[in-house]
């Protein structure tokens, strides 16, 4: 059963490609297609935390253990798209001129930030397998609590993009705080517990 649902939830996390996939072959991108393709996954890549987040919660609220079986490869997802956010801004705005993306990364927080989420990342997809898990043991549950950095670090990458409109921004940020707050609950009460 939760192979199948896997494979569900796999097919469906693929949703973000075909809706860009469909803008792109009916010419609906806009005046601004490469900004159009580049906020699209970066505001997916911030879902997909969101949704990453919400998975030990879930098990909490609902009793039902299975939710947690979906949570690395939403992580995986999370990696995906933001390479892909970070791709388009280095290909298709920059063109691959890096003394401009260099300067950009240095004097715009927003890339900053966004960089050093996309950066931290890594270390996270490198160590995402099952053979890593039993390699690191406990340090690999350590490792992967950068996850509530890069979550920060993603609403604020938003915030400080979206020069006037910041709804969509406080929205994100908001369930942030509130998916982290729920989850040092639930590892508050699981050391009271023990």
């Amino acid at each position: 059963m939760i192979r199948y649902s896997k494979i569900i939830v796999f097919i469906l996390c693929l949703w973000p490609l075909v809706i860009i996939s469909l803008n792109i072959y009916y010419n609906e991108l806009g005046a601004e297609p490469v900004k159009k393709i580049m906020n699209h996954f970066g505001e997916w890549t911030l879902i997909f935390i969101c949704l990453t987040l919400a998975m030990s919660p879930l098990k909490r609220f609902t009793n039902l253990a299975f939710w947690t079986k979906f949570r690395r490869m939403l992580g995986l997802f999370v990696f995906f798209y933001a390479t892909i956010h970070l791709l388009t801004y280095i290909g298709l705005d920059y063109r691959f001129d890096w003394q401009p993306i260099f300067n950009d990364v240095l004097k715009k927080k927003f890339i900053f930030i966004g960089f050093s989420a996309w950066l931290l990342l890594i270390p996270l997809a490198a160590t995402s397998s099952q053979k890593m898990i039993n390699l690191l043991k406990q340090n690999w549950k350590k490792l992967h609590r950068i996850v509530y950095i890069i979550a920060i670090f993603g609403a604020l990458h938003y915030i400080w993009l979206s020069k006037t409109i910041f709804f969509k921004p406080l929205i994100y940020s908001v369930i942030i705080v509130v998916l982290l707050i729920l989850r040092i609950r639930i590892k508050t009460r699981k050391f009271n517990y023990e």
